[in-house]
């Protein structure tokens, strides 16, 4: 008897294990930036006209407002922008850029188990694959509940250290360090110059238990439930649909395409590039482009 008993846990026990691993779920995000600083600064320069400020809030926005889709299972997951048909006319290289650094483009696979994560990014023309740890985010459990989506959800808050590639996370200076001297009052200088990079933010997520996976949208994870929304102050990343187990299952693998590096390495990459391209506009008469300090 006790033979029996013995194969009939294990029979349950194989199947558990296979519809954990077959377990699947998917879930669509929306990203939205505020761009209230970029519009308070932009409106109050006298040499931009009505349509220019009209066609720069449009850019903005396509920028700032982002739709992305979450395939996930038990231990890894895949992030990914979806795609948007690109203006006729428009710089599609520039607009690659701008939209790498505002959250999107590529694909961005966490690995829970190995805690790693792989994005793959396309800078000026040439193909990344940045490989390294998933942050470790001491999430703190503050006890609040909400209501998102039909799923009862839980409030935890963490510290993140910033990206020195991601222009969501610019903040208006101080206003002592933003005050412009008499002496170059009469100086014409470009409004990134009034924006810092903080060292870091703090962010707050709703998580629901009710889904038993540590996933999340972009980097975030590690709690104990999928986490449905994310607010760092300026960027809120919000569920607005949630499917499990759908009839049709996505591939959930890293991409193997471009020069493997590390964050740390791409971002220097980014910077340096960027350096180089501000330092070219001088050159050519321009005001130096764009000027970002970064809080260190």
């Amino acid at each position: 008897m006790s033979k029996i008993l013995f194969a009939i846990a294990l029979f349950f026990s194989v199947q558990l294990g296979i519809q954990a691993q077959e377990f699947q779920g998917m879930a669509v995000y929306e990203s939205k930036t505020s761009t209230s600083d970029f519009k308070a600064r932009i409106e109050g320069n006298k040499d931009i006209s009505p349509e220019m400020l009209k066609n720069m809030e449009e850019r903005m926005k396509k920028m700032f407002e982002k739709t992305f889709t979450l395939n996930f299972d038990k231990m890894a997951s895949i992030y990914k922008e979806e795609e948007k048909l690109d203006t006729p006319g428009q710089n599609n290289g520039g607009m690659r850029i701008m939209s790498s650094m505002t959250g999107g483009g590529g694909t961005y696979y966490k690995n829970i188990k190995e805690k790693a994560y792989t994005i793959d990014k396309e800078f000026m023309g040439k193909e990344f694959l940045v490989k390294d740890s998933l942050p470790n985010l001491k999430w703190k459990m503050e006890g609040e509940t909400r209501i998102i989506g039909g799923y009862n959800c839980f409030k935890a808050t963490a510290v993140r250290p910033v990206s020195t590639t991601d222009f969501r996370n610019l903040r208006p200076k101080k206003e002592e360090a933003a005050t412009v001297k008499p002496a170059d009052a009469t100086k014409k200088t470009n409004f990134m110059d009034e924006m810092d990079l903080p060292k870091e933010v703090v962010v707050t997520a709703w998580y629901t238990p009710e889904i038993p996976v540590n996933q999340g949208p972009e980097g975030y994870w590690g709690l104990p439930g999928l986490i449905l929304e994310v607010n760092d102050g300026k960027t809120v990343i919000l569920c607005s649909k949630i499917v499990l187990n759908p009839k049709e299952k996505a591939v959930i693998k890293p991409s193997t395409k471009g020069k493997v590096v590390t964050q740390k390495e791409f971002d220097e990459i980014v910077v340096k590039k960027m350096e180089e391209f501000r330092e070219m506009n001088r050159g050519r008469g321009g005001n130096g482009g764009m000027q970002i300090r970064i809080e260190r």
